[in-house]
């Protein structure tokens, strides 16, 4: 009988490295319907809290939009009410907000008298373009500089990944945002400064709602290169507050990966550092980095207020800060519901692509 084969860095080529065979399947199918559960249940538990939270607000949603006059006459007041289902029981408020929810209703925004889902529609573009540029700046940087950290440990460029992402997690969104205007756009005047286009340009035939992808679609490149130049200060602004945490992360999972046996049993055999850097120590970190980056997405959602509205870029950051401030619950209660569900989904996603990488995700 001969002898079982064994690769380069000592593990039995007959060993069995995966589940075992006529399992997989239902495995995976287990794993994606557990993921399906909890994003549900956790769906459901952010209907509450933020519906919830508009019920608890001690204001009156009448005082906040009628006029005085409109306010001495009851019957007004009680048309309002009647209009946004206010007279109603709190629970039956409950379920018919949650109905509507399940037919894409977000109620009336008191601020608009538009529905919330179709601002929402409009304003939500600019928003997930500007977050989807920043997250890719931050990822790209950070696993870049994390993976220059962990190969020279200890030493200069090491020193300085962890200044730089301490800096990242320490400065506040929002005095980033107003530094950089002051510097780049008052002070130097090497990028624009508000808006998402020059005052002088129209915005490209709608597709996507991305005014860089749909220029590029109709053409114009001279609204392709404004789109691009106001995208760089915010969007830059965005990646410096995730960048950090990405770059931690990065360089933590890739030292874990150098650490293990078969990293190892690796240089033992001669193999070149680059090829057991990027083979062991970067393949195994994958899945941290895509878990990280999900949850990074989410983070740059909910800074994009301070953003959009320090940039005038006319997103659901900037429409959220208006909400707020004029108290318009029906707009609250639906951005925190798009916002909850697009964060969902992405980790949801995230999730099947980190268990790609590492199988052993659907065990646990």
């Amino acid at each position: 009988m001969s002898a079982p084969s064994v690769d380069s860095v000592g593990v039995s080529a007959d060993t069995p490295t995966g589940p075992p065979a006529g399992n997989g399947g239902s495995g995976y199918a287990r794993f994606v319907l557990r993921r399906l559960v909890a994003s549900v249940i956790t769906l459901f538990g952010i209907t509450i809290v933020s519906f919830g939270i508009s019920v608890l607000v001690p204001v009156r949603a009448e005082t906040v939009n009628l006029s005085q006059q409109a306010l001495a006459n009851p019957e007004v007041v009680a048309a309002f009410r009647a209009k946004f289902g206010l007279d109603l029981p709190i629970w039956e408020q409950y379920l018919r907000y949650l109905g509507g929810l399940l037919h894409g209703d977000l109620g009336l925004s008191q601020q608009t008298g538009n529905p919330v889902s179709t601002d929402l529609a409009n304003y939500a573009p600019a928003t997930l373009e500007l977050v989807v540029y920043a997250t890719l700046m931050s990822l790209v940087a950070g696993v870049v500089f994390g993976i220059i950290a962990a190969a020279m440990r200890n030493r200069w460029p090491d020193h300085l990944a962890r200044i730089v992402s301490l800096v990242g997690v320490s400065l506040p969104t929002y005095w980033l945002a107003l530094v950089g205007s002051t510097l780049f756009f008052r002070q130097l005047g090497w990028l624009p400064g508000s808006g998402r286009l020059d005052a002088t340009m129209m915005p490209p035939p709608r597709v996507t709602g991305f005014y860089t992808v749909d220029s590029l679609l109709a053409g114009q490149f001279d609204v392709f290169q404004s789109a691009v130049a106001h995208l760089v200060l915010p969007a830059s602004i965005l990646a410096i507050s995730t960048l950090g945490m990405i770059l931690r992360f990065t360089r933590s999972s890739v030292l874990d990966g150098l650490g293990t046996d078969a990293v190892k049993a690796a240089k033992v055999k001669g193999l070149p550092t680059h090829r057991v850097l990027m083979r062991y120590g970067v393949r195994m970190a994958s899945s941290p980095i895509i878990t990280v980056a999900a949850l990074s997405f989410g983070f740059l959602l909910a800074a994009t207020v301070y953003v959009e509205q320090i940039f005038s870029w006319g997103g659901m950051g900037q429409y959220a800060y208006r909400a707020s401030t004029n108290l318009d619950l029906s707009a609250i209660t639906g951005i925190s519901v798009v916002v909850a569900v697009i964060f969902l989904l992405v980790n949801f996603l995230a999730d099947l692509l980190a268990s790609a990488f590492d199988p052993r995700i659907r065990l646990q």
